[in-house]
């Protein structure tokens, strides 16, 4: 392990512990301690390179996370069960009751619900809005308003958020701006264009292989480290945690994601080439 006191980050190195090219699986829930105190440090976030629990961190799922962190441009990074597993739970962490949320109204289905339906329940509103209206975005914040949120592809209508423009109307009101990039993985990079948070169905693209459902959520240390805190983090205390062999098969497709994304960009480019000649002839 290494740690940066510069950026107070802890690394884990990207091979196993010994020599494997694919770090080892670690199976296990619960970790030992050698002192008390270590234990007491770690539950006060105090203790860094210790792993406490795996619903907290796990040596696999910190190999997976901060290989997505690398890849998103983000200092840190948190994997999860589900897309809607980091949807929610990034959510969750930014907005209280009586707080206000802007939304793509045509985000994915799941998380529309979750936005329309099940936050309400806390006091929540959401305003749902043509993400591609910046005025209309201007025009639907309020003094409570804590997350704009959009996709940098949306599903399923894929219209393209000006993720800079959306970042700069954000943060000229102290408004975090928060991005589904689960289309558009190394294709666009939501954090370097100015968004705070970035999450992740790793479900679909990320992964590739269809035999599992699993997602990410990528932004700064301190964001991350607030989605864990083990007395009041979301994450944390609301369980949305990614088995460790899952973690380690993630791991080893991302490899093959850049190849899996070029691919992906000239069969869209066909496509679309030849629907385009299909509709003018058929004119």
């Amino acid at each position: 392990m290494k740690f940066d006191p510069a950026s107070n980050i802890q690394y884990l190195e990207q091979f196993g512990e010994f020599g494997g090219v694919n770090p080892a699986i670690t199976d296990s829930a619960t970790f030992t301690f050698m002192q008390a105190k270590t234990m007491l440090d770690t539950f006060n976030g105090e203790a860094n390179g210790c792993f406490l629990y795996s619903r907290h961190w796990n040596p696999s799922n910190k190999f997976l996370a901060d290989a997505l962190a690398a890849m998103e441009g983000t200092e840190a990074a948190w994997v999860t069960a589900s897309g809607m597993g980091a949807i929610s739970n990034a959510i969750l962490q930014l907005v209280n009751t009586g707080d206000h949320i802007i939304s793509s109204r045509t985000t994915y289905g799941g998380t529309y619900a979750f936005l329309k339906n099940y936050l309400p329940k806390f006091n929540i509103d959401v305003t749902f809005v043509d993400i591609t209206d910046l005025e209309a975005v201007k025009g639907a914040i309020k003094e409570n308003t804590k997350i704009i949120y959009t996709e940098s592809m949306t599903n399923p209508m894929l219209q393209i958020s000006d993720i800079p423009a959306l970042a700069e109307i954000a943060h000229a009101k102290d408004i975090k701006l928060m991005v589904d990039n689960t289309f558009t993985p190394m294709i666009i990079s939501p954090a370097k264009l100015g968004a705070d948070v970035v999450v992740y169905s790793m479900t679909k693209f990320i992964n590739g292989k269809n035999d599992c459902v699993a997602g990410a959520i990528c932004g700064s240390v301190e964001f991350i480290s607030s989605l864990i805190d083990v007395n009041n983090g979301t994450s944390m205390l609301l369980g949305p945690v990614l088995d460790p062999l899952r973690s380690s098969s993630i791991l080893k497709n991302i490899h093959t994601l850049h190849i899996r994304m070029q691919q992906h960009s000239k069969n869209a480019m066909y496509l679309a080439k030849n629907l385009t000649r299909v509709g003018i002839i058929l004119a």
